[in-house]
């Protein structure tokens, strides 16, 4: 199939469209039905008559974006009409909600008269906390928008306009720094004066261009203060019309040091480009075929051309993507009444700054694996990078605060954290144990040094001040591999091969010459093997915790610091936890690496130690013996282990918290067969801390939920050992890293 009948049976599969609506609160019985709707629902009603603002506390109003078009200029198709614009307005509210978990109702008008399309959208300013403009054609655009915005009390935003402004200007900051040009000196050319041609050049003046500097083309050539003169121009190009000889687009070209095309593919040649300044920045936007081909405009020359286009097929794509979802997001969030230019502005200084930071591993995934780095191939980051919503919408919302847009005021540094729980409970959780680990810092030794992933996430871990990281590994290689990232920092590193670590194989010869370990088989192993070396420094107090595994086999990785490190005082195993998060619930799962078939003091113990991991993540446990018996339905050794370990944590005195078994895992974490069936039970909700009878089984029913249940995990998470190690699965990405280094970090401090 092609693409076309590959879109088409995309948008036909039952349900037919790309969005629905879905219920956010309980609809199971009577009582939740009477306060969804009758009766209950007056008393919101009344709240809201009285003071209209209450419509942001009791309805999904702070929530909800309008997607507004009359189908008169449909990207790429033209004026197709309110009704064919349709899937294009379904696709735009599935962008808002899946980068900023905006709803959005797409309302396509059938009306070309502004006017009456202006009353339209004004009589809907009670629905919606926001409207977004789509696909409305050049001039009237500019009209509605204008009317818009100063009539309604919500933010309206035209995304045709101003979010090729927004992504552009973000990728011109970098364009002119990476060229050594300052945005005052630049000359522009635009190819286009269109609604989003005209936008952009306004734009690109509030970040620092001159207007002056700006000449703009239309299809009769550059439009100057003669033609304007002879009325050849609207009211709109005439803002840009320059006092200059009339001419075309390669007169225009000629020196220049930007060019911006948002005009129509092919119109520009490799000897235009050769016509430009030295490191020209080319800008060209029209789709799908830009003004020049990607290759053409960088063979065109042999100095550097930094290049982008609207495709994502070649580096340095605009994307409005990068935009409207995380620009709403701010303003909603503040109940701003406007989009103003210096939220804008802010948004376009928040992408710009963060296309200088070392990129996630999943967003290098989704490109191919191929290196991303700051410089003429990655001036703008790419649109699945999901810091954006953490860049963008602070920054728009405290511009908002600023600039007096904003009706209510938000402390930005719990704003985060909301934000983070949009995107999911993982990455909520993880919050909690990284602000945790940023209160106190502790030392974290990242056993395979000298692997890029280890060296990028020992920067993130010190520039967000979670820990102090060792790594080890050869210094030579980790200084240059740093270099190479463009990573500007001056890592801890230990190098066993150069350093003084005879006391580390005296110390770990102590300890393992009565298993076998001579004196020179120990100094082998400290000057060879990272992770004994790694588990000598924790236990002699050099570091505070350890990482490894990235590398290695689970079995193998754990080995040195069971042998070294060992188990606390009080415990006599270690086990592997992973915390499964999904949209409304977390559960600990327990043990899923480590003992393969645990006796009942194995699983009170496993079942203790991530109890008190639980609590490390602010959740209170609730522990479950999990089997396929419920309280003796089924007698036998393999049910009685589970029976026999969650009496005797019921009998511990130092256990306090609810505990119960053995019970079949549906049991556990439904609350209507706990409370129905059996009432009994310890346990008065659902568990959060599920205790799988064994390895293998644990095993299964983590990865099962995890690939069929849609649960987000974290893990695994090493419980039991003296000192804090965690073993990092093979392949792990650096977020990865960072948040078991953050949970290794929380772990030191209870130590």
């Amino acid at each position: 199939m092609g693409l076309d009948e590959d879109a088409l049976e995309y948008h036909r599969i039952d349900p037919p469209g790309k969005l629905e609506i879905s219920t956010t609160k309980p609809t199971n019985t009577q009582r939740d039905l009477s306060l969804a709707y009758s009766p209950g629902v007056a008393a919101p009603c009344m709240e809201i008559h009285e003071d209209e603002t209450d419509a942001y506390t009791y309805t999904a109003k702070g929530n909800l974006v309008g997607v507004v078009s009359n189908g008169s200029a449909v990207l790429g198709l033209g004026d197709i009409g309110a009704q064919a614009s349709k899937p294009v307005m379904e696709g735009k509210g599935v962008l808002f909600k899946r980068f900023a978990d905006i709803d959005v109702y797409d309302v396509e008008l059938d009306e070309t008269d502004p006017d009456r399309l202006i009353d339209a959208v004004k009589m809907m300013e009670p629905t919606f906390g926001g409207i977004n403009l789509e696909d409305i054609k050049a001039p009237e655009c500019f009209i509605i928008e204008e009317r818009l915005r100063e009539e309604m009390g919500v933010p309206v935003f035209h995304d045709d306009q101003h979010g090729t402004a927004i992504i552009s200007g973000a990728a011109l900051l970098n364009a002119a720094d990476i060229a050594g040009k300052d945005l005052s000196d630049l000359e522009i050319v635009f190819s286009g004066a269109g609604a989003s041609a005209i936008a952009t050049a306004r734009f690109y003046v509030s970040l620092g261009c001159k207007s002056e500097n700006i000449t703009m083309c239309d299809s009769s050539g550059i439009i100057t203060e003669e033609r304007a003169a002879r009325g050849d121009v609207n009211e709109y190009k005439r803002e840009f019309a320059r006092d200059v000889p009339e001419g075309s687009l390669a007169d225009a070209m000629a020196g220049a040091d930007v060019f911006v095309g948002l005009s129509i593919g092919g119109i520009v040649d490799q000897e235009l480009v050769r016509s430009m300044a030295d490191d020209p920045i080319i800008f060209a936007m029209a789709n799908p075929d830009p003004e020049i081909g990607y290759e053409d405009a960088k063979e065109a020359r042999d100095d550097t051309v930094i290049m982008a286009t609207g495709r994502s097929d070649y580096p340095n794509q605009v994307n409005n993507v990068l935009g409207f979802p995380f620009i709403f997001r701010g303003a909603l969030d503040v109940r701003a009444t406007e989009i103003n230019e210096e939220m804008k502005v802010a948004a376009a200084r928040a992408l710009a700054e963060l296309a200088r930071e070392d990129v996630p591993d999943a967003v290098v995934k989704a490109y191919g694996d191929d290196p991303i780095q700051y410089g003429p191939d990655y001036i703008i980051p790419k649109p699945v990078d999901p810091r954006v919503l953490f860049r963008v919408a602070p920054a728009v919302a405290e511009a908002a605060m600023e600039s007096g847009a904003a009706r209510v005021e938000i402390d930005l540094e719990k704003y985060e954290a909301r934000l983070e729980a949009r995107l999911g409970k993982s990455r909520e959780m993880m919050r909690v144990v990284l602000n945790k680990a940023k209160s106190d810092p502790k030392r974290v030794a990242l056993a395979e040094g000298d692997d890029e992933k280890m060296i990028r996430a020992a920067y993130q871990l010190r520039e967000q001040g979670i820990a102090e990281p060792v790594l080890i590994g050869d210094e030579e290689t980790i200084a240059r591999t740093a270099a190479e990232l463009g990573l500007d920092f001056a890592p801890t590193v230990a190098d066993p091969t150069t350093g003084d670590y005879e006391s580390y194989a005296d110390r770990l010869y102590q300890l393992r010459k009565r298993k076998g370990l001579t004196r020179s088989e120990a100094d082998e192993l400290i000057r060879r093997d990272t992770n004994y070396f790694g588990s000598v420094m924790v236990e002699e107090g050099d570091a505070d915790a350890l990482l490894t595994g990235l590398t290695h086999h689970y079995p193998s990785a754990l080995r040195p610091p069971l042998q070294v490190i060992g188990t606390a005082d009080d415990v006599e195993y270690a086990a592997g936890v992973y915390l499964l998060t999904f949209k409304n619930r977390v559960v600990f799962i327990a043990d899923a690496t480590v003992n393969q078939d645990p006796d009942e003091e194995v699983l009170a113990e496993v079942t203790k130690q991530t109890a008190e991991l639980a609590r490390r993540f602010n959740i209170e446990p609730r522990a479950a013996l999990l089997s396929y018996s419920n309280f003796g339905s089924v007698d036998n050794e393999g049910t009685r282990k589970p029976r026999r370990a969650a009496g005797d944590l019921r009998a511990d005195p130092a256990v306090d918290f609810p505990v119960d078994g053995e019970m079949q895992a549906d049991t556990a974490v439904v609350e209507d067969i706990l409370e129905g069936t059996y009432e009994f039970s310890d346990l008065d909700e659902p568990a959060n801390v599920l205790v799988f009878p064994n390895l293998e089984s644990g095993n299964i029913g983590y990865k099962l939920l995890q690939r069929l249940g849609g649960a987000d995990a974290i893990g695994p998470m090493l419980v039991g050992m003296d000192k804090p190690v965690h073993v990092l699965q093979r392949g792990d990405e650096v977020k990865d890293i960072v948040n078991l280094a953050g949970v290794a970090v929380v772990d030191a401090q209870e130590e």
